[in-house]
């Protein structure tokens, strides 16, 4: 198993500088109390557990390849006394193989631009997301890499990588049935292309 291409885990003070109330933006992608939701690439949750608090009972499936980010996730799900994250050590190609479920909410945050087999891995999130539930993919906007910093540093994946909302969104409903609900703008770097299914 292998990461996808260029999708590292950063901090959390820089993820907090873009993000600074994750709640919030999730909340305007469609995550919603009592809603079943996985993260792809979770790392160590910072989408993940603001996530579990609002969807709380309903779990988040929180799915890495990195069992090391997963076990911080944990520790920091632990202190934080949030009980409906679960970590989930696997690959995101094969979704249905590690979800016990279905879920009303997939989000791939930060990831897409870094999949190898596109198609594949969108057949995949389809048969991952309940009926009548959500794909949200998370993107860095298609800008030289030069122009988008945090700290006064250069950040997210090379400019060659990145993907304009329009080709996301084509990258999706090209490989599996899921009908274009919306886009959203998230300043200062970022959007999000929303799919119902």
């Amino acid at each position: 198993m292998e990461r996808f291409q260029n999708t590292g885990q950063p901090d959390w003070d820089w993820w907090g500088k873009l993000w600074p109330t994750p709640g919030a933006t999730l909340r305007q992608l469609g995550v919603e109390p009592g809603l079943s939701v996985a993260e792809v690439g979770c790392g160590s949750g910072y989408f993940a557990l603001p996530a579990a608090r609002i969807t709380e009972p309903a779990p988040v499936y929180a799915v890495d390849l990195d069992e090391a980010l997963l076990d911080e996730l944990d520790a920091l799900a632990g202190r934080q006394a949030i009980g409906n994250v679960v970590p989930v050590h696997g690959d995101a190609r094969d979704l249905t193989g590690v979800l016990p479920e279905p879920v009303d909410v997939l989000v791939v945050a930060n990831t897409f631009h870094g999949v190898d087999d596109r198609a594949e891995f969108v057949e995949e999130t389809f048969r991952a997301v309940a009926p009548g539930g959500s794909l949200v993919v998370v993107n860095w906007h298609d800008r030289p890499r030069e122009a988008t910093t945090v700290g006064g540093e250069p950040r997210g994946p090379p400019t060659g990588l990145r993907m304009d909302p329009e080709e996301t969104a084509e990258a999706v409903r090209g490989a599996a049935p899921f009908e274009l609900d919306r886009r959203v703008d998230l300043p200062p770097y970022h959007y999000a292309v929303v799919f119902d299914r």
